[in-house]
């Protein structure tokens, strides 16, 4: 069975850069994860001390504090400093971008939209920067079910969605609304990822998606490999891997979500490649 990588797949440039300043702050606290990925945030801990809250509150008293690449709420990050904790930033500056959006729009009196999901850290801190708070949708049904107050509005997108669901909200606030400010946010790093996983999943029998079960762009890759290929598995590590899943496979395509590491991957792949079909 021929294996064949994405063309474009695994660590983005904001996780590299979040991971390289995780290795140089030893001894630090991140507030929620750093990244999407239990096996690197596990390396991270084990090598360099680097240790995982899962709040603000757990951070009180705290020398050193590195903000995830996900961003945190607002408030957060000035209780932090209130706190006079040494503030190491590894918001990925993609994350960074609609942050600093929403607070300006909504100081310009737009309303904000914002297209993810509600419940994912990223969101939560972007929509914190929204003055007067902030409608989060994922679809144009969820946003139908929305009355804006005023004629002003202001949409951006979680860094790793779906370009094409994107332009459905913004089609449809641009036939609703007088003015609409749209500011697409959603990262080059996803696009090419999404990009090469479609036109991968168009040729292969079976693809295997690698990276966190948790992780909005790895379960975006999963639903767009899952278009073109049935046969489209998430797996965290090589012990989720089913030998079932490739009987018959003449050609297996693998990609892998942004947060996920070479070393990774290499043990995915090294794994499949024993695997007798």
């Amino acid at each position: 069975m021929e294996i064949r990588l994405a063309k474009s797949y695994g660590f983005c440039f904001g996780v590299k850069r979040a991971i390289k300043i995780a290795e140089n702050a030893s001894n630090a606290v991140t507030i929620g994860p750093l990244i999407h990925n239990n096996a690197e945030i596990s390396r991270l801990k084990d090598n360099f001390n680097v240790t995982t809250l899962h709040d603000i509150h757990e951070a009180k008293g705290a020398k050193k504090a590195i903000i995830r690449t996900h961003g945190i709420p607002k408030n957060d990050l000035e209780q932090l400093r209130a706190d006079k904790a040494e503030v190491i930033d590894a918001t990925c500056p993609y994350v960074t971008k609609p942050q600093e959006i929403c607070e300006k729009m909504s100081q310009e009196g737009y309303e904000i939209v914002i297209f993810g999901d509600a419940n994912h850290p990223e969101v939560k801190g972007v929509a914190s920067y929204a003055i007067h708070g902030a409608v989060v949708v994922q679809s144009v049904e969820e946003l139908s079910h929305v009355k804006l107050k005023g004629q002003k509005v202001s949409v951006v997108s979680q860094t790793t969605r779906k370009i094409n669901e994107f332009l459905e909200i913004t089609r449809y606030l641009e036939s609703r609304y007088k003015e609409v400010r749209i500011f697409n946010t959603i990262c080059n790093a996803t696009f090419e990822n999404q990009d090469a996983a479609k036109d991968l999943a168009k040729e292969a029998d079976v693809v295997v998606i690698i990276g966190g079960k948790n992780s909005s762009n790895t379960k975006q890759l999963h639903s767009i490999c899952k278009e073109y290929c049935e046969d489209s598995f998430l797996v965290e590590d090589e012990h989720d891997l089913d030998e079932k899943w490739f009987e018959g496979k003449h050609l297996c395509g693998v990609t892998a979500g942004a947060s996920t590491p070479d070393w990774i991957i290499e043990k995915i792949v090294g794994k499949i490649s024993k695997i007798k079909v």
